[in-house]
């Protein structure tokens, strides 16, 4: 992880962490990057966003930084996150840049580029863009004239997405009923639209987005307004999506949570019965549930756990040629469709497998067993992130917790790549222990590190 750029981005509170002044010379150190690495010819970006009040000013930050070292700049307007990445590579644009904090709160906001191929944006790239950022490495150029970058807008970006997402099933979704949380962002402006076209019977709830009540008490980060609703409605399934809808969340019949390891084990199923799971196997990672490796096993699909973060779950299917893998947190890659995690194609996957088996979605999901796992998160500062790994009454105790399921569980200590926060996961056969073991492990987090 770099010093300018998380594991998805750059990321903070907006205009006082993720400033207009970081935003315009991100956009100016990206133009020179993309110039040099494509032989001096001016670069043409792709920038979109979610529905944050913020939106507006990075976005005029990110133009003027880029046009004022020569690129030209197409807006998409507000859309989701996984649409940026597929006009990029749709219409050969040499990045595309995603103005958004994901399922953040509507304060913070964030940057987030992909290259040409649709993919984030490597980590050497990433760290030449923080280098002229943050040490003036390189003089940038100030050019004049007709060589100064241009702006354009795209307003048909919405439409082509939702028309790729809904050619994705070779099935219609007539007589399905769902229930669709937009969580106030990205979505708003295309689940409608999307199903629709493909024949369900739909209501939208939380599309209506004014600058500040993204995720704000709804969408996948809080998934309990959405389970009521299902169960008390008769829905067939809900999906909840976040900010920008590159997650997606389901809820079955029965209104019970159906996570991104759930998801995963379906549509791995799935693929494999129609002959399309690539290698087969499925990538997820270390915090993936053992109760999903094990559904796997059962199953003859290999299970291969990357490191957390939908960047590395990519790498490991584009390092091995795999078509699946994902996040519990709902970020799912249907890498034969779409280069990142993308919501609403899920959701659409999911339905699909629906349609094809005939089955309930809770019929589904009462194939996986999963654990009993519990995550805290705390809360640290700067300098506690930065250093938790030499934190020896920390290092004792993980030990000690790790001693104590030895055989039956396990513990994972981890820093966020996006967040202020240091991630405690405890998982196992007996949830009074691991439930006591993640606690007493996060008080000495919050004692030495907070």
């Amino acid at each position: 992880m770099g010093r300018l750029f998380g594991t998805d981005g750059a990321r903070g509170v907006a205009n006082t962490e993720i400033t207009c002044e970081i935003a315009m010379q991100i956009g100016r150190a990206a133009a020179l990057v993309l110039s040099e690495d494509n032989g001096g010819k001016r670069p043409v970006v792709m920038i979109g966003k979610d529905t944050r009040a913020s939106g507006d000013m990075l976005e005029g930050a990110l133009v003027a930084g880029l046009c004022s070292v020569g690129a030209n700049v197409i807006l998409l307007g507000v859309v989701p996150t996984p649409a940026v990445a597929y006009m990029v590579t749709t219409y050969q644009a040499d990045a595309g840049i995603m103005i958004s904090a994901s399922h953040n709160p509507c304060e913070y906001n964030g940057i987030k580029i992909f290259a040409s191929t649709g993919y984030k944006l490597p980590d050497e790239v990433e760290n030449r863009i923080e280098a002229i950022v943050l040490d003036k490495a390189q003089e940038l150029p100030v050019p004049v004239g007709g060589d100064v970058g241009m702006v354009t807008r795209k307003t048909d970006a919405v439409d082509e997405y939702v028309a790729h997402v809904a050619s994705t099933v070779d099935v219609k979704l007539d007589g399905l009923r769902i229930a669709l949380d937009c969580a106030n962002g990205s979505a708003s402006v295309s689940a409608a639209k999307l199903f629709e076209a493909l024949g369900a019977k739909f209501e939208i709830y939380c599309s209506e987005p004014d600058g500040v009540n993204i995720n704000d008490n709804c969408g996948s980060t809080h998934i309990g307004n959405l389970q009521k609703i299902v169960k008390e409605g008769g829905f067939d399934a809900g999906f909840a999506f976040d900010g920008d809808a590159d997650r997606c969340l389901a809820v079955d019949n029965n209104g019970n949570l159906v996570d991104g390891d759930y998801i995963l084990a379906l549509m791995a199923e799935d693929l494999k019965e129609r002959g399309a799971l690539k290698g087969n196997a499925v990538v997820g990672t270390i915090l993936t549930n053992m109760g999903f490796g094990k559904y796997c096993a059962e199953r003859g699909m290999n299970f291969v756990a990357a490191k957390v973060g939908d960047r590395y779950v990519l790498e490991q299917m584009l390092k091995n040629g795999y078509n699946l893998g994902g996040e519990q947190s709902g970020h799912v890659i249907f890498l034969d469709y779409c280069t990142t995690g993308d919501g609403q194609l899920t959701a659409v996957q999911i339905c699909g497998m629906l349609m094809r088996s005939g089955r309930k979605l809770s019929e589904c999901t009462d194939l996986v067993k999963p654990f009993p796992q519990t995550m805290v998160n705390v809360r640290v500062t700067p300098e506690g992130k930065a250093n938790w790994k030499t934190c020896q009454p920390l290092t004792d105790a993980v030990s000690a917790a790790e001693e104590e399921l030895k055989g039956t569980g396990r513990v994972i200590v981890r820093e966020s790549g996006t967040e202020p926060l240091i991630r405690v996961m405890t998982e196992g056969e007996d949830e009074a222990r691991i439930l006591r073991l993640a606690d007493e492990l996060a008080a000495v987090v919050k004692e030495y590190l907070a």
